[in-house]
């Protein structure tokens, strides 16, 4: 006892006033905590214990959503940037370039939930096939608007 209350004298001594009963607070809640910071972690931290029951199977499964979310999200944004060709209006006025956002949109929102590898490849695979056809024809429709021009400037 009497060793820590010399203890408790010799902190104080050492420390300013105002330091001096900050000390005392937080003295009080170092107390009741871990003694150190992985013991801080331990309580604190939920750690997921490596088991050996982790297939190579669950490992690839994991790996393959990551990269199939990729490719989704890469054909979202490769739709998103082919519609900025598409500038002309519809029968309602309304752009080609929204229309087709509009529906590309749904469609991903259809399939947002879909859990089976085939079909996301199929949906995949087919949508990256849409977005060169659509490119594809554009520009031939565009080389033919540039060949139409060209031949009538020609009879002037």
């Amino acid at each position: 006892m009497a060793a820590a209350i010399r203890k408790h004298w010799a902190v104080a001594i050492s420390l300013q006033p105002k330091q001096y009963f900050n000390h005392l607070y937080c003295r009080h809640f170092l107390n009741n905590g871990p003694d150190t910071v992985e013991e801080l972690l331990d309580r604190h931290v939920v750690k997921k214990k490596k088991s050996f029951d982790d297939s190579e199977d669950e490992i690839l499964t994991r790996q393959r959503l990551t990269s199939t979310r990729r490719e989704v999200l890469a054909l979202y944004r490769d739709i998103i940037r082919a519609t900025r060709y598409f500038m002309w209006v519809d029968s309602h006025g309304v752009l080609w370039r929204d229309v087709l956002r509009e529906n590309a949109r749904k469609e991903f929102e259809e399939a947002r939930f879909e859990k089976d590898p085939e079909v996301i490849t199929r949906l995949l695979i087919g949508g990256h096939d849409a977005v060169q056809a659509a490119l594809d024809k554009l520009v031939e429709k565009q080389k033919q608007q540039i060949a139409k021009e060209k031949a009538e400037r020609d009879r002037r």
